[in-house]
């Protein structure tokens, strides 16, 4: 299966949808860490919490790569656009940074 391939306009019309599915796991994953940062590593709810909180970042995660798009760390969204990538990171509120394969998200460039 060939990756998918963004032009700017289509990663920006999806953008929409990608906040919106990002907002949604923000809010829950924010309240897990919150409770997770309450109690002692060697509490009993400890391991549970680390569970859900995996859960809840691979259930987004895999929600965002069925949209086609690329995910690389927690809510870092890339768009392939076949010589780069096209770089959004929650809560930004457009796709307005590109960054080459090889630099990452260290070495992205605002889009003129």
């Amino acid at each position: 299966m060939s990756k998918k391939r963004f032009t700017l306009t289509e990663a920006r019309s999806l953008l929409p949808e990608v906040r919106r599915i990002t907002a949604e796991a923000s809010r829950t994953v924010d309240a897990l860490v919150r409770e997770i940062q309450s109690v002692s590593e060697d509490d009993s709810r400890r391991k549970a919490l680390d569970r859900e909180y995996a859960r809840e970042v691979r259930t987004w995660a895999e929600t965002i790569v069925a949209l086609g798009c690329e995910v690389k760390g927690v809510f870092l969204v890339d768009f392939d656009n076949g010589q780069g990538y096209y770089c959004w990171k929650w809560p930004e509120t457009d796709v307005d940074h590109f960054h080459g394969y090889e630099e990452g998200f260290g070495g992205r460039l605002r889009i003129n």
